[in-house]
């Protein structure tokens, strides 16, 4: 990397408050934040802001026929963004979160189609990483979770894989070190019954089945 790349490690509790107060702010201006989650670095926005959504595309070089995951703080902060929560999310949610399950609900009226594709369906996760459920506190609303690489190339574990991927189309590298790579969150439709995997991921199939009966998509 480069000097002038904005870079901050957060390797101690006082660097770690500095990173995050900036993040905030550089977030809710309408900019990118590369941050650490449990498998891969991730890239937030601002999920409110179309303008920053639509920055986020393109420097993914990602088309916006695919819908993107939001981080929220806290189970709480869930009735805001969707239009209902089925009985059985309410059981994983008590399971699961924090952690790598990202359940897809139906979106509710102010979330950005931006986020959903069209697909009036929105995936929430809250994140079981110091840095990334930290930065989601620290703003007190939801940010994207989409991985910190250009769309179709591998993950980036590592704050240095995230510059050589993205470059200057990042604002802020909040720097954790190597992350656990991997498989990234496991992906689960709730708006249907029996729950739909989209995608397996750190949490398996055998975990859910304790918990209720699931579908696997075909194909």
């Amino acid at each position: 990397m480069t000097e002038k790349t904005n870079l901050i490690i957060t390797d101690t509790q006082d660097e770690l408050k500095r990173g995050l107060e900036t993040a905030r702010k550089i977030i809710l201006s309408g900019g990118v934040v590369a941050f650490p989650t449990e498998s891969f670095y991730g890239l937030g926005v601002n999920a409110s802001d179309e303008g920053a959504i639509n920055r986020l595309f393109i420097t993914k070089r990602r088309g916006s026929d695919r819908p993107v995951l939001v981080l929220i703080p806290c189970p709480g902060y869930i009735e805001g963004y969707v239009a209902c929560i089925p009985e059985t999310a309410s059981e994983l949610i008590k399971q699961f979160w924090p952690g790598g399950l990202t359940l897809v609900f139906k979106a509710g009226p102010e979330v950005s189609p931006l986020l959903t594709a069209g697909t009036g369906k929105i995936g929430i996760r809250v994140s079981s990483h110091p840095v990334a459920a930290g930065l989601t506190r620290t703003l007190g609303s939801p940010i994207t979770g989409t991985s910190a690489n250009i769309s179709g190339q591998d993950g980036c574990i590592t704050a240095q894989e995230v510059y050589k991927s993205l470059g200057s189309g990042v604002d802020l590298i909040l720097d954790g070190g190597k992350t656990g790579g991997g498989k990234g969150s496991t992906i689960l439709d709730v708006t249907v019954e029996p729950p739909e995997i989209l995608r397996e991921g750190m949490v398996g199939r055998e975990q859910l089945q304790d918990f209720i009966p699931l579908s696997v998509r075909q194909g």
